[in-house]
């Protein structure tokens, strides 16, 4: 067999840079399909792709192979029969390549190592992913050098690029029931220890919630303009890092990281928001001791807050993968979900929902709690009776859907100044994913920027 026949070169070959790849492993491999053509199911199980074949000669033998193995349910799929598949989708002006020849596929054939498939498949895709690695450096200097370079476009889009070299694997994780049962039945009479949650500050919300927020979960908190969704936000990331020493993040998109900074010492040394903002807390000397203590308190906290004007989902996903490598971050607020930078989609809705679903996918990667603050519709202004709904989360039903929790936030006394009910607020649980919906009321203590917990247990 003449070797020119298999350095022939391709009708579109590649200029340039040479890319990593491995012809022989990809011959081996293509040829054993055809001897034993079960391994294209086998491998497809592992994630093997075959578009990491570099040779388009051998992936359409191994698409060829695939397409044909319902017809041979048994043994091998012998050259003749690739070589009229082959031909027939050239005819059809589906290969615009020159495929292999009879010849070609004959002495293709005698290549075929049955046993081995999983090695060369390896070799395969580990000379795909450093294709994609040298490819992704090259793309990183081009956007480098270009004069309309934009570090937090395209910093950004290239981590998320590096996310898709190593792709992922697809294995088999189907499991018998018989084989579940005994840690069902271990939990079922282990009571949890809680060690992965994240207490929410508010002892009813932890009880209902089996310890506080879970790994994995999106949490949304709707509500109207001015009921205090920020604060309640606020008042989540203070009881995970200023309480608890929870690694936490704050995005927001509509404060500053001053007026963020103020609001968590006015409610944590309970002090008056107002005196500070005025600058006349010195005039009360208990309020400075009490300043001085919480100060010392924050200090220590593992609580970072962003106020980024501009916030879209792989920006925020590179800032996530770092903290979690470097500080162990745990909880991310975003505030609020209607602000941040959405892609490009045919409608606002389908927009909205495209982020709602990222910071889901989010959340279960990293394995880590994210609350995402939302605007509500004008529903409850619409309706008699104030209290919303899930159906009021604004321009997207995506987010209920994508939502592990929604808790939605009312207060009476911001439509009736003279409710009975004055000073209360509550978190109406409307989604609880795995568990019990309820009401669970706080009180609102506006002068101090916080909510306050309101313990029924």
């Amino acid at each position: 067999m003449s070797e020119d026949l298999w350095e022939a070169p391709l009708d579109n070959q590649p200029t340039g840079t040479t890319l990593p790849g491995d012809p022989e492993a990809e011959r081996i491999l293509v040829a054993t399909a055809m001897a034993r053509p079960a391994i294209v199911d086998e491998l497809a199980m592992t994630g093997f792709d075959p578009a990491d074949i570099t040779d388009d000669r051998y992936r359409w033998v191994w698409f060829a192979v695939e397409h044909l193995a319902d017809s041979f349910k048994q043994g091998e799929i012998r050259y003749l029969a690739v070589d009229r598949q082959l031909q027939a989708w050239r005819a059809d002006g589906r290969i615009a390549s020159v495929p292999l020849t009879e010849l070609q596929l004959t002495d293709l054939y005698n290549h075929a190592q049955p046993g081995s498939e999983g090695w060369y498949a390896d070799r395969i895709t580990l000379k795909a992913a450093a294709a994609r690695t040298v490819a992704h450096g090259h793309n990183a200097i081009l956007r480098g050098k270009s004069a309309a370079f934009d570090p937090d476009q395209d910093i950004a889009a290239l981590q998320g690029e590096l996310d898709g070299v190593i792709r992922a694997t697809v294995q088999d994780d189907t499991s018998l029931i018989g084989d579940l049962l005994p840690d069902v039945l271990e939990r079922a009479i282990t009571p949890p220890t809680h060690a992965d949650r994240i207490p929410t500050g508010f002892m009813d919300l932890d009880e209902v919630l089996n310890g506080g927020w879970a790994p994995g979960q999106l949490v949304v908190v709707g509500a109207r303009p001015a009921m205090g969704k920020s604060t309640i936000g606020v008042g989540f990331v203070r009881a995970a890092a200023i309480t608890n020493k929870i690694p936490s993040l704050f995005e927001s998109l509509e404060m500053s990281k001053g007026e963020l900074g103020t609001g968590i010492v006015a409610a944590e040394a309970q002090v008056a928001l107002h005196h500070m903002k005025r600058g006349i807390v010195a005039e009360d000397p208990s309020a400075t001791q009490r300043m001085a203590r919480a100060a010392q308190k924050m200090a220590a906290a593992p609580l970072r807050i962003s106020d980024g004007a501009l916030l879209s989902l792989p920006a925020l996903r590179a800032r996530v993968r770092n903290l979690v490598r470097t500080a162990g971050l745990r909880l991310l607020v975003v505030d609020y979900l209607q602000l941040m930078q959405a892609p490009a989609a045919e409608s606002r809705q389908v927009a909205v929902s495209a982020l709602s679903r990222g910071l889901k996918l989010l959340a279960k990667e990293f394995s880590i709690t994210v609350i995402v603050l939302a605007q509500l519709n004008r529903g409850p202004e619409q309706r008699t009776e104030k209290k919303p709904m899930v159906s009021d989360l604004r321009e997207s039903g995506a987010i209920e859907q994508d939502a592990d929790i929604v808790i939605l936030l009312h207060r009476e006394d911001a439509y009736e100044k003279e409710s009975p009910r004055a000073g209360e607020a509550d978190l109406i649980l409307g989604k609880h994913r795995g568990g019990q919906t309820c009401t669970i009321t706080t009180a609102f203590q506006g002068h101090y920027a916080r909510f306050v917990d309101m313990a029924q247990t």
